[in-house]
């Protein structure tokens, strides 16, 4: 067989599809392995280094992680005012070693860069801790002494000290936490809905006496729970000052710290594999569930998952039914002619409308048209302050939900187009309305397709940026949109969403070298929570496809 014939078998075409599927799917395991394994590798409990660095003749302890690696020429480290040995030529290669030395708020710099050629001394050292702060990020050195109670510890029962006394303040944290987030919160809540409830009878010019009586028993009885809860709370942070430690750096600097600065303890340099795999699994278990802190580039991101999540459920519930009504429409009850063409052609390119665009239009009518709107007629008691007249979660679902439309139109009308003309005549012979057939027999049997449109939808709205970025994501929500007080799903308040969490590590860290690792971790979390909720879609999909394939047959 020659070259034509065989061309003509089409089998060469067969060979080349595959080849090209192989490619894209190796470019995606090639995109998703590097994102796991440099967001991943953060979590690991790098031992720590100590060091003697002596570029000018002097040595110089240094104690940290190894950060990153790399090689460059002698005449570029030369131009950058790096140290290079004075026998090497312009042409010689030098590994040059970033350590994070952390100790911030007493060396200034986080990392920091030496040239291997002056690295002298390098060993691991099993006393060297590695502490995780609140604030000014991680603390390298030793550990001096530990005062609890009015004493003062040291040797080998200072460090079991150390430990239990930041367990013990972790807890006191936690108890704050919940005192802050829970009776506190609810109370300010409840002040805060009888101003506006007071400023409400003012401007309707129904405040009378008795009225305002009430209103003033009921914010004295919520001042006086306040105040007894604020004690509550003074005395937890009072117990946080209570217990310090001391340390001591690389440079023999002392610096003491209180335990209630601290997160976590470790030393990493005695710490087995089993260890450090346990290790491992608690810091990606706190990444998960902790708060961001330090501008977003210490800390978890739990509020961004649940931003994201609880955003993307809600745009589903506005774009599914609107979507479905508009295809319905078009397929069923609209005349077939030039102006359904029109608006089937002005559905599709509204699905290569840019995204900005369309956070332009939520802005622009959304939040200062409709929620400008809905201020004046029922919050106005809250002005000058907006409710809904500032971006907010409420905003960002119906701003997502107009993107995502016309996916959900166009992949319903495939499915409604798809079912046999047969059966619809056979449900209106036995007696059947047109509604009660589309209802019964339309609707199901297109169910598929409509979870295709669904899908398509959710992966197409999780991984927007630039839309929420004008109509309801923040830097960090101080506040879950979801909570215990009524009515529990607060559609009003901003939110945090992983891929703006991105973004903002990314491009807006004042730490960019210690915010690295996080953009991969967030990216891979991302790409992660998309494909769960697709699974999740796909699951019920193919139920729906496996119930109704009967049918259509």
């Amino acid at each position: 067989m020659n070259l034509k014939q065989y061309m003509r078998t089409g089998e060469a075409y067969v060979w080349l599809n595959a080849g090209a599927v192989t490619i894209c799917l190796l470019m995606i395991l090639g995109i998703m392995g590097l994102i796991a394994v440099r967001g991943l590798s953060h979590f690991w409990p790098a031992n720590i280094m100590q060091l003697q660095y002596a570029p000018d003749g002097t040595p110089k302890t240094i104690v940290g992680e190894l950060y990153d690696t790399k090689t460059d020429p002698v005449s570029r480290l030369t131009e950058a005012g790096m140290p290079v040995p004075k026998t090497a030529k312009p042409t010689d290669n030098i590994d040059r070693w970033s350590i994070k030395q952390g100790n911030k708020d007493v060396g200034g710099q986080d990392f920091t860069w030496v040239t291997e050629p002056f690295v002298h001394h390098i060993e691991y050292p099993a006393d060297l801790i590695k502490l995780e702060r609140l604030e000014y990020g991680n603390f390298y050195g030793r550990l001096a002494n530990v005062q609890i109670d009015g004493k003062t510890l040291t040797g080998p029962t200072a460090y079991d000290a150390l430990v239990n006394g930041v367990a013990h303040t972790n807890d006191l944290h936690a108890q704050i936490k919940a005192l802050e987030t829970g009776k506190i919160g609810s109370i300010n809540y409840d002040l805060e809905k009888l101003r506006l409830e007071e400023r409400r009878l003012q401007l309707k010019n129904k405040l009378s006496t008795a009225e305002q009586e009430r209103i003033n028993k009921q914010r004295e009885t919520l001042n006086t729970e306040f105040a007894a809860e604020k004690v509550k709370l003074d005395a937890l942070n009072a117990k946080l000052n209570n217990e310090q430690a001391t340390f001591t750096t690389a440079d023999g600097t002392q610096k003491t710290l209180g335990l209630g600065q601290i997160l976590e303890v470790s030393r990493p340099n005695s710490m087995s594999v089993v260890d450090k795999l346990g290790a491992y699994v608690t810091n990606i278990w706190h990444f998960l569930s902790r708060y961001p802190r330090e501008a977003n580039t210490e800390g978890g991101v739990f509020p961004a998952i649940f931003g994201t999540v609880l955003m993307v459920l809600l745009m589903t519930v506005v774009v599914t039914p609107l979507g479905v009504v508009a295809a319905v429409y078009l397929r069923e009850y609209a005349k077939q002619g030039t102006v359904t063409q029109i608006i089937r052609i002005a559905v599709n390119n509204l699905a290569g409308v840019p995204s900005i665009v369309y956070g332009v239009f939520g802005l622009g009518f959304f939040v200062y048209v409709v929620g400008g709107s809905i201020d004046k007629i029922f919050y106005p008691e809250a002005a000058p302050q907006p409710v809904f007249g500032t971006p907010g979660l409420l905003w960002s679902a119906i701003t997502l939900a107009l993107l995502t439309l016309p996916v959900v139109i166009v992949s319903t009308e495939e499915g409604l187009s798809r079912i046999p003309r047969s059966l619809k005549e056979g449900s209106l012979a036995l007696g059947s309305t047109k509604a009660e057939t589309l209802w019964r027999i339309v609707l199901p049997m297109a169910a598929p397709s409509i979870m295709t449109g669904m899908i398509l939808a959710i992966a197409r709205a999780a991984g927007e940026v630039a839309p929420l970025m004008l109509v309801g994501v923040v830097k960090l929500a101080p506040t879950l949109p979801l909570d215990g007080n009524a009515p529990f799903l607060h559609m009003d308040r901003k939110f945090m969403h992983l891929g703006f969490h991105i973004y903002d590590v990314g491009f807006q860290s004042p730490n960019v070298e210690a915010a690295r690792p996080l953009v991969y971790a967030t990216a891979l979390l991302l790409v992660l929570v998309v494909a769960i909720l697709n699974l999740s879609a796909i699951a019920l999909r193919n139920k729906l496809r496996e119930r109704y394939k009967a049918l259509e047959n």
